[in-house]
């Protein structure tokens, strides 16, 4: 192999894959790009034999037949010619032939044959693997692979490509194990443990992988890339062990930006705001029109109800033309937090379709409803309606809404039966017309609707849940509502309003001890007023009744329209 050929060898390999994959679907006169036969390398091992009749027979076959649009045949002539004339430039030639005939097999053995004749060609070790790649025949890999990265001129680069080469095997376990395999003779290296790590992660086995990363690490300790794939590895059992990772480099990489970034975002997930906000903050210091880092700040300071510092960072994203709508309509909802409202409807007549359209002009009908004027409300979602949106279910049920809050329920009720009659199994319809049947009285209708539901949707957990709900509010059935119940949790085992329902259901039952367990659970996931009131109840029942008190206190300041709240506290506190 000449000096101009030694050059990255296995990254041919990852696009020969995905150039070996769109081939598969081109006519045959349309040749993949990556796997055209080349002029003849320097140094290729030529056949010494003469150019008879039998062979240039058997070419102008292969040729015509391949231009004819008979891959199968051109196939066979040109593997007969290869096997028989042992010509590296025809075993190449069949293999691209048969791919193009979407003959895997063949183009395989064309390719094996191939390195056979010569064995130090890249070109075709590189296609060997890539076809074996396509036939998940990983078994077959690892002579192809280990050569070509004992050829390569920066081993270091050829191991940080390795787990791409396998990207599109579906047994990460095997192909993490062939990693481990590979990168054995290079173990003093950094980035062999490296690979390691990152077949780790993409087979799930999540502590093996840290200690790879701990490895790669201990050789290359300023190794910004190491320290970010160990904490991605420790998120999945520990998001918190992942950011005291991330921190604990930076203290001594303070300028690792891009560690410093993943940190930022940890946080987020942590839902520790302030200590995130001031992360991008840092961050906004050295990438000042980075307009990822200012969307990231402008958020999180809508987080933190900080309208001044978001206002100015979203008309900075208005500036460059990032996340226009997005900015427009977070605009708008600082307006509304500052009681303009003719300023929050003007941000939300600008958000334009596409990302955000819907909820910019849900909060504007809302909007006008707020100011006292709920058929205008209504006439724009009607509006929208007439004009062929998309979303017609998400718009009558916002319509439906308005009308709720309003006190209207009759109409609200009316409004989604009249379109039920058109759309008898809308999934959405169904069960929030089922949830109005029953605050009407007409329970049922709405254990029709929810058992229509179920029978449309055997997975939707809200449909058990409502159905078993309302039996424990009305204090019967209850032995089938907490197979209904369970059923729910089943399906969302997290979900605040579905435990809320097991422990209000645990309540009726007399088991308040495990009752107050189930309700401070779901409490502490959402401090909903509903909840609120169903805890302080409990508290009430088992004799705690300051704690209680305190509860619907703080409950009624933060939702001081709630009905339910205000039914049970003037139950036990009038």
């Amino acid at each position: 192999m000449n000096n101009s050929s030694r050059r990255s060898l296995l990254a041919p390999v990852v696009a020969a894959a995905v150039c070996l994959l769109a081939a598969c679907a081109q006519t045959p006169t349309q040749p993949p790009e990556e796997v055209t036969a080349a002029p003849e390398a320097p140094g290729e091992p030529l056949p010494g034999i003469e150019l008879t009749g039998q062979i240039l027979y058997q070419t102008l076959l292969a040729e015509i037949a391949d231009q004819r649009g008979d891959p199968g045949l051109a196939t066979s002539a040109y593997l007969d010619l290869a096997r028989s004339t042992r010509d590296p430039r025809v075993a190449r030639r069949a293999a691209e032939v048969a791919l193009r005939g979407r003959n895997l097999n063949a183009a395989l053995e064309a390719a094996r044959l191939w390195v056979e004749i010569d064995p130090e060609s890249q070109q075709a070790r590189e296609m060997t693997v890539t076809l074996l790649i396509l036939a998940n025949r990983l078994d077959e890999l690892y002579p192809y692979v280990a050569k070509l990265l004992a050829q390569e001129s920066d081993v270091k680069s050829g191991l940080l490509r390795l787990n791409r080469i396998f990207a599109r095997h579906p047994d990460k376990k095997a192909v993490s194990a062939m990693i481990e395999q590979l990168t054995l003779p290079y173990i003093g290296m950094a980035e062999a443990h490296f690979a390691r790590a990152q077949a780790a992660l993409d087979a799930a086995e999540w502590r093996r992988g840290v200690t790879e990363a701990n490895k790669a690490l201990a050789l290359r300790p300023d190794w910004d890339l190491a320290a970010m794939l160990k904490a991605q590895l420790q998120r999945a059992e520990s998001p918190e062990t992942a950011v005291a990772t991330l921190r604990d480099y930076l203290a001594g990489h303070p300028q690792a930006r891009d560690v410093r970034l993943q940190y930022a975002r940890g946080l987020i997930g942590l839902r520790q705001f302030p200590q995130a906000r001031a992360e991008f903050q840092r961050l906004l210091g050295d990438f000042p029109d980075n307009p990822d880092v200012i969307y990231a700040v402008a958020v999180l300071s809508m987080q933190l109800s900080d309208w001044t510092a978001a206002e100015e960072n979203l008309k900075k994203l208005l500036e460059r033309g990032f996340a226009e709508n997005a900015a427009r309509f977070y605009l708008g909802q600082i307006a509304e937090e500052r009681k303009d409202y003719d300023a929050a409807l003007g941000w939300y007549a600008k958000v334009t379709p596409g990302e955000q359209y819907l909820g910019a002009q849900l909060r504007a009908a809302q909007l006008l409803a707020r100011r006292g004027d709920l058929e205008a409300g209504r006439r724009h979602l009607q509006a929208l309606r007439a004009a062929g949106s998309a979303d017609r279910v998400q718009l009558l049920l916002a319509e439906s809404q308005l009308l709720r809050d309003a006190g209207r329920t009759q109409e609200a009720y009316e409004l989604l039966t009249a379109n039920l009659t058109q759309e008898s199994e809308q999934p959405e319809l169904l069960y929030e017309s089922a949830l109005l049947a029953e605050k009407l009285g007409r329970h049922d209708t709405m254990e029709a609707d929810l058992r229509k539901l179920i029978r449309l949707k055997p997975d939707h957990a809200h449909a058990y849940n409502a159905l078993g709900y309302s039996f424990v509010e009305r204090n019967l059935r209850l032995t089938e509502a907490e197979q209904l119940i369970t059923k729910a949790l089943e399906l969302s085992p997290d979900d605040p309003f579905i435990i809320d329902s097991m422990g209000w259901l645990r309540y009726r039952k007399g088991d308040n001890a495990n009752a107050l367990t189930w309700l401070q659970r779901a409490f502490s996931i959402r401090p909903d007023p509903e909840i609120a009131a169903h805890l302080g109840e409990v508290l009430w029942a088992l004799g705690r009744k300051e704690e209680a008190r305190q509860l619907w206190q703080e409950a009624a300041q933060a939702y001081p329209g709630n009905e339910a709240l205000a039914e049970t506290i003037k139950r036990f506190m009038p």
